[in-house]
């Protein structure tokens, strides 16, 4: 039977939400088969709701689940690989790595041997327990499809160093959701798990004299350079900064990754791999949900075109490969008939949303609810040429992955003439700062969808061209400025100028005119 509850989910360890007891089913590398998908589809129907989510981790969750799962259910799905087999260390997270590892054409080095090294030792030392269910390890191969900027406690991310691949080793220091600091210590690939090995060993001996803190705030205590001459001691070789192979102290607290933009997205579509004369297909799951019957419908493509394989995303999408050429056009079109897609300008391939009110007891609002009725209003009304991040949050954690978005959008309580309503603070651009730079506060969620098409719309028209994201074009202009830029803009004046392309120009004396909404100022 499910276990007692717990903070963070696994496929033994329940939780429980306003819509049933929710478990979580870790899938190293977001990497699955047919059969495996066959398999949760059949606990899906039988124990949840008959879908499952894909989250930001590459995890499925199932929810709605009324009915215990029995011991012989679980044990059924430990012998298909889903879910650890050591049931005490299943709710640490997801191991992370890039979707197209093994296939990406330009990347240095598959990364799949090291996620399913590292598995393997989780599952064999459960005094790796003790540690923060939050621990979380990624690798990053340096191709097209990157995610070395996910918040993991710990990142090898691949480069080129004289012709020989690195690692360059990245760990989670300073403040709450901020990316993972560069430590100026390159690995060559056979010494990464050891160095991982030691790096939570380390970890776990001070987690025996504290209260499972994160590795963020062990690191912000001991500080980076007490921590690695520890992780040095346990090590039979020395760990080296750069060619010129002398140690180095780490640097100081917020550099971070800088990732191509443009590779952001490119995991959505249709994409040539390193093998000859196969693809892989982007697929967009509306908010990482999938169906039982369309999870059943994905693992027939995988079995009749591919080679059974399926990759789940840390961007709640997934990927069918191994596709020759030649069936790719019948893919495409037996997707389409799931009732799925495969367009990086649909609005749902970046939309991202937290489990919500009925997910999660510190949400304020019905997140996933919400960004889906704002994705079925855009879409017959904004053209997009590429993605558009549109994060919705329903409180102030890093469940959305906010740090990474456009548009994000915190859920909050409004006190209006009829009782309490649902609404959202509004932020912008700026990666650095922990949502991005606050826009409006207290807009009501009936507000939002014409707020959204509005800031949309002049994008479109004041950005530099295709390629600057809206992060970027808002990042441009001071607060004051895009208020005005969106506030005094009517959506059909907006409208005409997209059809006749012209840009306006910005006054050089203006007034702030705030959002109106609930009878709330906003800033």
């Amino acid at each position: 039977m499910l276990s007692g509850f717990a903070t963070c989910p696994g496929l033994f360890y329940a939780t429980p939400a306003e819509d049933g007891i929710l478990s979580r089913i870790r899938i190293p590398g977001g990497i699955i088969n047919s059969h495996q998908c066959r398999a949760i589809a059949d606990i899906a129907e039988q124990h949840g709701g008959s879908y499952v989510d894909v989250t930001n981790r590459a995890n499925l969750q199932v929810r709605e689940i009324r009915t215990g799962i029995n011991a012989e259910v679980l044990k059924h799905l430990q012998d298909m690989r889903l879910g650890s087999r050591n049931t005490v260390v299943d709710h640490i997270r997801n191991i992370m790595t890039s979707p197209t590892a093994g296939i990406d054409p330009q990347e240095l080095i598959d990364t799949r041997p090291f996620v399913q090294s590292w598995d393997n030792y989780i599952a064999a030392h459960p005094a790796l327990s003790a540690l923060s269910a939050k621990f979380s390890v990624c690798f990053d191969g340096g191709g097209i499809v990157q995610v070395c900027d996910r918040l993991n406690d710990i990142a090898f991310a691949a480069v080129l160093v004289d012709s020989n691949v690195y690692f360059r080793l990245y760990l989670s220091v300073g403040a709450k959701g901020q990316p993972p600091s560069d430590m100026g210590i390159l690995l060559p690939p056979e010494e990464c798990l050891p160095v991982l090995e030691a790096l939570a060993n380390v970890y776990l001996a001070h987690s025996h004299t504290t209260s499972k803190l994160r590795l963020r705030e062990l690191l912000n205590t001991l500080g980076c350079e007490n921590y690695l001459q520890e992780v040095q001691q346990r090590l039979s070789f020395p760990i080296f900064y750069s060619g010129t192979r002398e140690y180095l102290t780490p640097p100081e607290k917020g550099e971070e990754f800088s990732l191509q933009r443009e590779g952001k997205y490119q995991h959505i579509g249709i994409h040539p791999q390193r093998q000859q004369g196969l693809f892989y297909i982007g697929v967009v799951l509306p908010l990482g949900r999938l169906e039982s019957r369309q999870i059943r419908g994905l693992a027939d493509l995988a079995t009749k075109y591919g080679s059974g394989t399926l990759r789940l995303t840390p961007w709640q999408n997934l990927l069918l490969t191994d596709i020759p050429q030649q069936w790719v056009g019948d893919v495409q079109s037996e997707i389409a008939f799931l009732g799925l897609d495969s367009s990086a300008t649909n609005i749902k391939s970046a939309l991202v949303a937290c489990s919500g009110k009925k997910g999660c007891a510190a949400s304020a609002t019905d997140t996933k609810s919400h960004a889906l009725a704002l994705a079925k209003y855009l879409e017959t009304r904004v053209t997009l040429e590429h993605p558009v991040n549109i994060h919705f949050s329903g409180c102030e954690k890093s469940c959305a992955q906010h740090n990474k978005s456009d548009i994000t959008v915190l859920g909050v309580s409004i006190e209006a003439e009829n009782g309490t309503v649902e609404g959202y603070h509004v932020y912008v651009g700026d990666s650095k700062q922990k949502f991005g730079r606050e826009l409006y506060k207290y807009v009501t969620f009936a507000e939002l969808p014409v707020l959204i098409e509005r800031m949309l719309y002049v994008y479109k028209i004041q950005r530099l061209n295709f390629n600057e994201s809206f992060g970027e074009f808002a990042n441009r202009y001071a607060i004051a400025q895009l208020h005005q830029l969106f506030n005094n803009n009517p959506i059909q004046n907006l409208k005409s100028k997209i059809e006749c392309p012209t840009t306006f120009e910005m006054p050089t004396k203006y007034t702030v005119i705030p959002l109106q909404s609930s009878g709330q100022k906003q800033t």
